[in-house]
């Protein structure tokens, strides 16, 4: 299985584009990992019209094979070992590639959560989508160790 991280926009702070190369490396040793970042040309005024014009960007980068997990505040918690289960059922469910997206500022497009399979939220607590990147790279890193047995966990 491969894993793929999307993410609307790029990141403009370069300790936490070091810190998400970092995890993106360590990752590497565990699965198939590859990050996107999307950026639009132009953002429309239009509050609306951007998030239809990031979901068309989105859509168009993403197979029907695919299964889409969205990163949203309205999507099911896990705690760490949960999470870890969460990808072993993707994992032995034998799809090919497993997308999880970071919208833009202001959340997806309606065809971006219809054609979605699932939504994950890492806390009810609101953080920068510059953090969420670093925070469930984190987390995703965390997932493989405890599927290895591995001490970083605890």
């Amino acid at each position: 299985m491969n894993i793929r991280l999307i993410c609307i926009g790029k990141t403009d702070d370069s300790r936490i584009e070091s810190l998400f190369i970092e995890y993106e490396k360590r990752l590497k040793h565990y699965i198939n990992f590859k990050s996107e970042f999307l950026v639009l040309k132009k953002k429309s005024k239009v509050l609306n019209q951007t998030k239809i014009e990031e979901g068309e960007l989105i859509l168009q980068k993403i197979d029907n094979s695919s299964f889409l997990v969205l990163l949203d505040e309205q999507g099911k918690s896990f705690d760490s070992i949960k999470f870890s289960g969460f990808l072993q059922k993707r994992m032995n469910s034998g799809i090919k590639e497993l997308v999880f997206l970071i919208g833009g500022a202001h959340g997806f497009s309606s065809a971006v959560y219809d054609r979605a399979n699932a939504k994950v939220a890492l806390s009810s607590m609101t953080f920068t989508h510059q953090m969420v990147r670093i925070l469930f790279i984190e987390q995703l890193y965390r997932a493989f160790t405890i599927l290895r047995g591995e001490k970083y966990h605890h």
